[in-house]
């Protein structure tokens, strides 16, 4: 049988310029984990499917020249076998969708945090670590940009009332589909599982609020290691150093994420920072001015809607302290 023709190109925002084939012998893999030049592989079909093989990239891959990752975590390619349990990647697929963030110390390089995914889940904690939820609105942004589906886990319920969740978290159930989950006694977890059923799940959010002890409790085939929060500054200890896929079932690969402590956001076009807020949308174009920044000027439908209550008054705040362009730091794992 033919193999399906590919385009060359591995950037989501980078327009294909060379249709291609995989070359003749290769078979599919999927990327579960990259180490610098070395990356394990899963393939998907032929004789050696379901191992993890360690491959490394093809010379021609790597002289390509581009502001993101050119193999990356949930990538799909194509390998040759070498000896050892060995492989070379000869081609890379282009992705649908990435979970991405700007690397660190530039304005304009991707770093690819999960290629291929079918939706993320923010992870967050309702205490030890306090919740942030302005960094949560980041995180959704950098989803929104790339039209991911979005989930929100909150974790370690048992330390904290219904009444203190609602406070946090109440605002995001009209968004998204919020999941009260706890790790430690179990609560939730058999639900949150059913959600990743059949699908690639990025799991992300920031350091310490138990995104891989969570991933134990969906997951008990694979244990991950688990960190704490530190006592002097509250945030949370890194434990996972890159991200790395698992297939918990059939079609179904959960990914588990460094921690990120805080976004950079200067990659974020203004322009388009309303239309990333979801409950915006519906007012959006009904402004009296049509390059209306929703800050300042007046007849603005989105502010008015703020005042009716129609948005939540602390989700736009948010939207404003980055339309005024104040930034968090972004830190690797």
């Amino acid at each position: 049988m033919a193999k399906p023709r590919y385009r060359t190109a591995t950037q989501t925002n980078e327009a294909p310029s060379v249709v291609n084939e995989p070359p003749a012998g290769s078979h599919r893999a999927k990327v579960v984990r990259a180490h610098g030049l070395w990356y394990e592989v899963k393939p998907v079909e032929d004789h050696r499917a379901g191992e993890t093989i360690i491959a490394t990239m093809k010379g021609q891959l790597k002289r390509q020249k581009r502001k993101s990752d050119i193999v990356a975590v949930g990538d799909w390619v194509w390998i040759t076998d070498l000896p050892d349990n060995e492989a070379v990647i000869e081609y890379v697929e282009p992705r649908n969708r990435a979970l991405i963030r700007t690397a660190r110390h530039t304005r304009d390089t991707e770093q690819v945090i999960l290629a291929n995914p079918d939706q993320v889940l923010f992870t967050f904690s309702i205490a030890d670590p306090e919740p942030h939820t302005r960094m949560l609105d980041r995180f959704i942004i950098l989803a929104e940009m790339q039209d991911i589906p979005v989930h929100i886990a909150v974790n370690k319920i048992e330390l904290a009332t219904p009444e203190r969740i609602e406070e946090f978290f109440g605002i995001y159930r009209d968004l998204y589909p919020v999941h009260l989950v706890s790790a430690h006694t179990g609560q939730g977890v058999g639900e949150l599982r059913g959600e990743l059923m059949g699908k690639t799940t990025a799991v992300a959010g920031p350091s310490g609020v138990g995104k891989s002890s969570l991933l134990n409790a969906i997951d008990p085939s694979h244990r991950r290691d688990t960190g704490e929060v530190s006592g002097a500054t509250g945030k949370g200890k890194h434990t996972t150093i890159g991200s790395r896929l698992y297939e918990i079932d059939d079609d179904t690969w959960v990914a588990d994420t460094p921690g990120m402590r805080a976004l950079a956001m200067h990659a974020i076009d203004p322009l388009k920072l309303d239309s990333y807020f979801v409950e915006f949308r519906p007012f959006l174009g009904e402004c009296f001015y049509q390059d209306c920044t929703h800050v300042h000027e007046p007849a603005c439908a989105v502010i008015e809607a703020v005042e009716l209550g129609a948005i939540n008054r602390a989700r736009y705040e948010s939207y404003v302290s980055l339309r005024a362009g104040e930034e968090l730091s972004q830190e690797n794992s």
